[in-house]
């Protein structure tokens, strides 16, 4: 997540140097002052220690700090390094993350996004989780908005009205006791009136749950790359997946949804638990569609299954946001609600023109929350 809201001043310019391993404490300390949900030692250190890009590029930073002459750090970027395909090229990508500053030394905030802008061994720079303040920040760097999808808009589905409507009183400073009952009455009566209520649970299709990503995932990968060679793709091969979900998966955080012709893969969904824990909301969000032979329409059970499952477990919503056009269509068929965001999420930058202009093209993209760092 981007967080650099404000500007303020400070006596002494902090040192800028590169983050290590052993500045987790103080970096989690400092992330929890903007409500950044803590990570493990661990789930953390995941990101770089267990990156299978590092093989191609070891020398790549996982991030850098601001420290004070007390060594005590004001100021934090992380450095995600990320594959990409688009046709037989094989593109370096790094993701921005945690971008955070104390207010002290915000005015410092341009340092740390010129590190990040500035990496030699980066064909494409990613920013995917931009709020309103970061945004001019990455505009002063000419980064770009991502030219598929809605990125400043979200669509989802209620699925426990009483629990979602608890979270929505508590949001506008409503007390929820006594009110969430009726108030998820009536959100629940709008939906059936709307058909909202009822399309989301046809599914003439059952999907397989998938536990791990076994080797038709390897499969389907290098399918879909012969399939769209003008599309620029992040990486999904099995070792890629592994890695960007096992911390969630180890806490059964993941749900993998499939629709298969005989051994082989036709159409997977990825959905993550992504929840608010200020106001106790929790979420399910829909990370990732990949089909073959641009079978959209196979997105369509794979939500409804989806939806059941988020209904069964009690989850207050499930949430969708950032996908092309066609992929959008069949969301919105299933009649979802709408909420605006504060920014455009996702932003980018290519370092060579040639690849520049390649991705003008809103063709060229294939645009999902497995982009960047929004699901990791």
């Amino acid at each position: 997540m981007t967080t650099t809201n404000g500007i303020g001043s400070a006596e002494s310019p902090p040192r800028l140097r590169k983050a290590e391993f052993n500045d987790y404490q103080q970096i989690a300390a400092l992330g929890s002052q903007y409500g950044l949900g803590k990570e493990t030692y661990e789930e953390w250190a995941h990101l770089w220690a267990n990156n299978p890009v590092l093989r191609t590029v070891p020398d790549c930073p996982m991030g850098w700090v601001f420290e004070r002459e007390d060594h005590q750090i004001v100021g934090h970027l992380a450095n995600v390094p990320l594959a990409y395909q688009l046709g037989k090229q094989k593109l370096i990508a790094c993701a921005s993350r945690s971008v955070m500053v104390d207010p002290r030394y915000r005015s410092y905030s341009f340092q740390l996004l010129s590190q990040f802008f500035r990496q030699k061994q980066v064909d494409l720079f990613l920013a995917t989780t931009v709020n309103a303040q970061a945004t001019k920040l990455y505009e002063v760097f000419r980064a770009l908005r991502v030219p598929a999808g809605t990125w400043d808009n979200s669509a989802f589905w209620i699925t426990n009205y009483p629990g979602f409507a608890a979270c929505a009183l508590k949001m506008k400073g409503l007390p929820g006791a006594g009110l969430s009952y009726p108030t998820g009455v009536g959100l629940w009566a709008r939906d059936v009136l709307q058909g909202r209520f009822f399309k989301t649970r046809g599914k003439s299709i059952e999907p397989d749950v998938c536990t791990r990503f076994d080797d038709r995932f390897q499969v389907f990968w290098q399918a879909l790359c012969d399939r769209y060679p003008q599309r620029l793709l992040a990486d999904r091969s099995r070792e890629a997946l592994e890695w960007h979900f096992k911390p969630a998966s180890a806490k059964n955080w993941t749900w993998t949804l499939t629709l298969s012709q005989g051994s082989q893969l036709t159409a997977y969904a990825i959905f993550l638990r992504q929840d608010n824990p200020e106001y106790g909301l929790t979420r399910m969000r829909l990370v990732d569609f990949q089909t073959l032979n641009g079978q959209n329409e196979l997105l369509r059970p794979l939500l409804c299954s989806a939806l059941e499952r988020c209904r069964k477990d009690r989850i207050h919503m499930l949430e969708a946001s950032g996908f092309s056009a066609e992929k959008q269509s069949i969301i919105d068929s299933l009649s979802p609600c709408g909420r605006n965001l504060d920014a455009w999420r996702y932003l980018y930058k290519a370092a060579q023109p040639g690849l520049a202009e390649r991705l003008k093209d809103p063709a060229a993209w294939d645009p999902s929350c497995l982009d960047g760092d929004a699901s990791l």
